[in-house]
């Protein structure tokens, strides 16, 4: 029988009493203010999808320097030719799904859980941890929550204070370590749908269809492009304010990459030459640039709107995750 305070191995039965409420929190009996995550209103219309632009090999071999992994494609060739969509409205997720959200849909529908959250701890409930031998909640907080005190002095009270403070602080971090199948299961739980690659660009670019959620200017300041943090390197959703499309959209230029429904592959009218061995229902594509650890900071054309990035389907990545959309009628 699968414990139903633990999150773990395949399946979900239940996790009763699942906190979301800091210690001080639940102490003095406030109400919580409940983030709004909702989703943002693209109406309907034409925009422009795609570039015209060009890599010369210098820009070539700069953007690999900075780039310690290599790009796998040539740079903006994938993007061609700038052609024109006409899309109906539709919604899309002002924020990338969090944690706290998928919780809820694993709960619900005993779904395996991301990948990382077994070694992290997010996938052990309060009960569980509470339930835990002294020596064996050590052991949990050392070698998975990797809490940075004095652990094997600390008695349960206090060991289980800072473990929740921790699950709390992971609540608002976008998931990731998603398949692709998981993230299409997610957002037809939630009543939703993956964005089609139109509808994310048209999302990101804004009413002004700009090169960059905010602007045309890149300016590194809007986005969090340094991370110390090598098991999140990203921020809870909505964390940069200046990171938001004309239409409402958080975080599209960075924090995590995002799934959508699209396999990848040349755009219409894209010349034969630009033929890649990716293309075809082989990967899927990845849309928005990443937080790292500094890898990209000074390649601000990777957070472009119109960058185009692809995976296998059932890629599980620290830096991927998603949002939904859906029909506006």
């Amino acid at each position: 029988m699968i414990n139903k305070y633990l999150l773990g191995g395949i399946f979900c039965v239940a996790l009763a009493g699942c906190a979301t409420h800091s210690p001080q929190e639940q102490a003095t009996d406030k109400p919580v203010k409940k983030v709004d995550y909702g989703m943002v209103l693209v109406p309907a219309g034409e925009f422009t999808m795609g570039s015209n632009k060009e890599a010369n090999e210098a820009m070539w071999r700069e953007a690999n320097a900075l780039n310690p992994y290599g790009f796998k494609d040539k740079l903006y060739v994938d993007e061609h030719p700038a052609h024109k969509v006409n899309l109906p409205a539709y919604y899309i997720d002002k924020y990338e799904v969090t944690n706290e959200q998928f919780r809820d849909f694993v709960i619900a529908t005993q779904h395996s859980v991301p990948y990382n959250w077994p070694n992290n701890g997010y996938n052990l409930s309060k009960e569980l941890l509470a339930s835990l031998p002294l020596d064996h909640l050590r052991e949990v907080a050392t070698n998975q929550f990797r809490l940075d005190m004095d652990v094997p002095s600390m008695n349960q009270q206090d060991l289980l204070a800072e473990l929740d403070k921790i699950q709390v602080s992971r609540n608002p971090l976008p998931v990731t370590t998603v398949t692709w199948p998981d993230a299409d299961a997610y957002c037809h739980w939630a009543g939703k749908r993956l964005p089609s690659e139109a509808e994310w660009e048209k999302a990101a670019r804004g009413p002004q269809g700009y090169e960059y959620p905010w602007s045309n200017n890149w300016d590194p300041k809007m986005i969090n492009t340094m991370s110390e943090n090598p098991d999140a390197p990203y921020s809870p959703v909505g964390s940069y304010p200046g990171d938001k499309s004309g239409y409402g959209a958080y975080d599209m230029a960075a924090n995590v990459t995002e799934w959508v429904a699209d396999w990848y592959d040349a755009y219409p009218g894209a010349p034969a030459s630009d033929e890649n061995k990716f293309y075809g229902k082989k990967q899927r594509v990845v849309r928005g640039g990443m937080t790292s650890s500094g890898h990209y900071d000074s390649l601000s054309m990777v957070f472009r709107a119109a960058k185009r990035t692809h995976l296998r389907p059932y890629s599980a990545l620290i830096d991927v995750g998603f949002r939904c959309a859906k029909d506006a009628h």
